[in-house]
């Protein structure tokens, strides 16, 4: 069927404006069938059902807007007390001055940009087959666009327990840059890997993560997305687990003109465990701030659990959007599915929109959901008032009380603390 033709017009203007990283290699079939699907969906429209809470005009805009880039001296650079191996994208491009050497034993490191012309790699079987099935039943038109253009990515291969974390470093430079970043995890099986992210990518930028956990594998996620006001984002993470696999994704969102982090998690073996938690804090005093989590989680497998935490603290105009889905296909018997979005609104201005779902095929589980919209407890204020907690300072308390949850889906105590620690310096410096 046709597209519409102001959708067909927004699709064909933005391809124009972009151009195929490689034309031979592995990753030629993947980038030639995302092309494929991405021509055939088009680009979304303002009508379309999982855009309908978020306008995608900024991007399908052929050109980003300018995001000038935020001085953040102030703070220590993240994850500046871990242990970590280290890699370093300036505005999408890799730079391998700043960063450690790809290599850690039991760990297997490439860059998308040095291998993919090349006649066969591991990551052939992972690279745009996650995304290609997390395009059923939801269009997902922007990730088939990053599969089909991404310039660069890191490539990882678990063979065993890694020493330490990697750290993916992002500094933007350049008001005007546009990165398309696409990363690809195996975990083999019995293996365990930490993956770091930090940063605002670009001035507006298109990420993807795909991840295969295998049977008994196990994958940390920590993502903290930078302080810029005017950046736009839209990120998509594909997981896919095994038996017994273990797969937790945790994302920190501050500020942000628009924002929108996809999450597409497949429970394929049985007792397999997903979380994926996220907290977002913003001001829309300064600049816009829209922050948008989509999730969809799909089991598929016996006697598996998921959990989907995600909390929002507005102020001053700014807008949350929370959609998230449990599907329990029929022989998914024994699914514990549990799914919360919340969100903590400031002011009358601000505004929070959720749209939480269950579709369950199998009738022997444990699925819940829940979503709330809510201000300060009064009664909390006045009890630490009286205890004589100046009103800020109750405030801020009851903010990183209310953000507390998310924080504890993270594995690692130091990684959670220093992520808690980027909450308290944001409200310090949005204080009224």
């Amino acid at each position: 069927m046709a597209l519409p033709q102001a959708k067909q017009d927004a699709t064909d203007a933005r391809l124009a404006a972009l151009d195929l990283p490689v034309q031979g290699g592995w990753t030629r079939a993947a980038r030639a069938d995302a092309l494929s699907r991405l021509t055939s969906m088009g680009l979304p429209g303002n009508r379309d059902e999982y855009w309908r809470f978020t306008r995608p005009g900024d991007l399908n805009a052929v050109q980003p807007a300018t995001a000038e880039p935020m001085d953040e001296s102030d703070e220590a650079p993240l994850y500046a007390d871990i242990d970590a191996l280290k890699l370093v994208f300036r505005d999408g491009v890799f730079d391998a001055e700043a960063s450690d050497a790809l290599e850690m034993e039991g760990i297997e490191i490439a860059r998308l940009a040095e291998v993919q012309e090349a006649d066969i790699h591991w990551a052939r079987d992972l690279y745009g087959q996650l995304e290609a099935r997390g395009q059923d039943p939801v269009d997902r038109p922007f990730a088939a666009l990053n599969t089909a253009f991404a310039t660069d990515g890191i490539l990882i291969r678990a063979t065993g327990k890694a020493a330490k974390p990697i750290s993916i470093v992002y500094v933007h430079e350049r008001a005007d840059s546009d990165p398309i970043l696409h990363h690809a995890v195996k975990v083999e099986a019995g293996a365990e890997v930490t993956l770091l992210e930090g940063g605002a990518v670009g001035a507006r930028f298109n990420t993807a993560l795909e991840a295969d956990v295998a049977d008994t594998g196990k994958l940390h996620h920590v993502r903290a997305q930078g302080r810029n006001r005017q950046r736009v984002a839209n990120t998509h993470t594909f997981a896919r687990l095994g038996a017994e696999a273990v797969f937790k994704s945790f994302t920190l969102t501050l500020n942000g003109a628009l924002t929108r982090n996809e999450h597409i998690v497949e429970l394929k073996g049985d007792d397999a465990v997903a979380h994926v938690a996220g907290a977002a804090i913003g001001d829309g005093k300064v600049a816009p701030m829209h922050h948008d989590d989509t999730v969809f989680v799909t089991h598929d497998a016996v006697n598996c659990e998921s959990r989907q935490v995600f909390k929002k603290v507005l102020k001053n105009g700014a807008l949350g959007v929370f959609q998230g889905k449990i599907l329990v296909k029929p022989q998914a018997q024994k699914t514990d599915g549990y799914q919360i979005s919340q969100s903590l609104l400031l002011d009358e201005d601000s505004q929070f929109l959720a749209k939480p779902e269950l579709e369950i095929y199998a009738d022997d589980v444990a699925c819940s959901h829940g979503s709330t919209t809510g201000a300060i407890d009064e009664d909390m204020l006045f009890y630490l008032r009286a205890r004589g907690v100046p009103e800020r300072r109750a405030t801020d308390l009851l903010v990183l009380a209310f953000l507390a949850e998310t924080l504890a889906e993270i594995e690692d105590d130091g990684i959670a603390e220093s992520l808690r620690q980027r909450l308290e310096n944001w409200l310090d410096r949005h204080a009224d």
